[in-house]
Parts: C-alpha cells; structure tokens; sequence
C-alpha cells in the first residue's frame, strides 16, 4: 500500500489539477505596488484576507494550507491575498503589524477584522464565515473522485484514506481505495480491505464494482504476455479464447476501449462462444468500471447494435 502514499502522511499534496474553475484567482500573491488592485479595489466586491507572512516563519507554513483549503471552500466568497513581508515591509508596518502570521481581513476598502497566529481549521472557518457567511463542507469523496480522473492516484487514495479513518466502514471510500490498490498491482491489500468491510455494505455498487475489478486483476495473471496473444491471433484470428485473454490483459493495463472491442468482437463472430462468454465478461468489465464510465458507455452502444440489429 505504501506506493500510494509515497509522499507520506505529513507530506503536502500538489494543488488538485481537476479544480474547478471557480478556484482560479481566490488565492494570490501580491506586492506592495499591487495591493492597492489586489487588496483595496477588490474588497469591493467581496472580503478579502491579507495573509501576512515570511519564509523563515514556521506557524505562517503551519497557517497557509489551511487558510487556502477555507478560502477555496467558501467558493469566491471571500479571496485570499498573500504578502510577504521580508520583500513588502511597506503596507505591514503601516498597519502595525508586529507579529506574523497576521491576516487582516478587507471590506469596501477598509481592514474590518483581524487575527494573529496560527489557528485550528475550525477557527478560521468561523472567521471566514462572519465575514462572508457559512461555508458548505466539501465532500471528500466528491475529491477523491475528481482525483482519480485527473489521474491523482495517490491524492485519491489519501483523501480515501482519511475517511476511513473516520467512518471504517464507510463502503465508497473502501471501494475507491481498493481500486487504486488494484490499479496500483497491490492485490493482496486490496483482497484484505475488501475483506474487512461489513457484511451490510458487501452490496453496495462500490464495493461490487471493486470487487468485480479485483476478480477481472486475478483473472489476468498468468495469461502470458499480449504480444504472445496477438501472434496467435495473426496466425488464426478466429482463436476466441486468446482474444479473450487478451481482452482480459488490456483491461489489467486499463486498456478499457481496447478491451471492449477484442470481446465485441467475440461476440460479433459468435455469440455463443463458450456460453454467452464474451458478453458475460463485458457486462463483468462495466461493473468495474462504472457504468458512467466512456468506456463502458461506448461499449454498451455497440453490444446493443449487435444484439438487437
């Protein structure tokens, strides 16, 4: 498991590259030049918070993540203007900053609210929301999935983890996990986790879905290697049970397209190939995947023209 969480439990995670747009410009440095844009005007339109730190400041690196993680939360509620003060001494002195971190809040122009230190989430949430109203909690689950499409593996599976921490039991986060271990080659970690969850969630969609992907993952090993199958295939393409093996190892590459259409077209050339086969394991591959995924909405498409054409 340790190979999806290599930056460590302290470590900091890369700015989420599937943020939304409404993310883009809440969070931004500024000099003593650009304040009067970035500070006075903006306040205009929404609070803005004047984080005032430096590098060599311990709490101020403690304070940052957390003041960003509020700010994007409130979703353009409030901004968040970052000055350091070792290269803008200018604007803290003249508001009397003695201590740092210090965040100054800004309204129409004028600071309104303040604190020093480096608070708990919790207390900079509470002064963000006096400033701006409540702030919607963020659903992690919703994040880690954003992840995984942005092809964050392991920011997934820390988000994932952490609500496991939790809520154990909690079958979306066990299922989501379990894939990445999937994906990951980490099978034995997957099969355990998988194996913990209650038996009152050992149905949820979640859980089938990771289940099915671990059955499809053991499926594949052992199958030789797709070169060897697409030279049997060369020589005698009407082998159905190598491009059955080969739909089998695509999959396990996360070849899902590829995958499909080496199955469809088992099923094209004969339906009844070893009992309804290739369709059962197509059905097997959307359960896997998701039944949104493009993948298994492309293929279903075409299973339909074949079956009912």
């Amino acid at each position: 498991m340790s190979g999806l969480f290599g930056r460590g439990a302290g470590g900091a995670r890369p700015a989420n590259p599937a943020a939304s747009k409404e993310d883009l410009g809440l969070v931004k440095d500024t000099s003593t030049a650009q304040f009067g844009n970035d500070v006075i005007v903006e306040s205009a339109r929404q609070p803005v918070l004047v984080d005032f730190w430096a590098p060599w400041c311990q709490p101020c690196k403690q304070l940052a993540p957390i003041l960003e993680k509020a700010v994007k939360a409130a979703a353009g509620k409030v901004k968040l203007v970052k000055m350091n003060i070792d290269d803008y001494p200018e604007i803290p002195t003249r508001l009397g900053v003695q201590s740092i971190p210090a965040v100054i809040a800004f309204q129409r122009g004028q600071p309104v609210d303040g604190f020093m230190g480096a608070l708990p989430e919790r207390e900079v949430r509470g002064f963000i929301e006096r400033l701006a109203g409540p702030i919607e909690e963020a659903d992690p689950l919703a994040e880690a999935q954003a992840l995984v499409e942005a092809g964050d593996a392991e920011g997934a599976a820390e988000l994932y983890a952490a609500v496991l921490s939790e809520n154990p039991g909690n079958p979306a986060a066990a299922g989501g996990l379990a894939k990445l271990l999937i994906g990951a080659g980490d099978l034995d970690n997957a099969r355990k986790l998988l194996g913990s969850v209650a038996e009152g969630a050992s149905q949820d969609k979640a859980i089938l879905g990771a289940k099915a992907a671990l059955e499809l993952a053991e499926q594949a090993t052992g199958l030789g290697n797709s070169g060897e199958l697409l030279a049997r295939l060369a020589t005698h393409p009407e082998d159905h049970q190598a491009r059955f093996d080969l739909a089998l190892l695509l999959n396990a590459q996360n070849q899902r397209a590829e995958a499909a259409a080496e199955l469809l077209e088992i099923i094209k050339c004969d339906r009844t190939w070893n009992e309804d086969g290739a369709r059962k394991q197509l059905l097997q591959f959307f359960e896997a995947w998701g039944f949104t995924d493009p993948a298994s909405v492309a293929a279903r498409k075409k299973l339909s023209s074949l079956l009912f054409s």
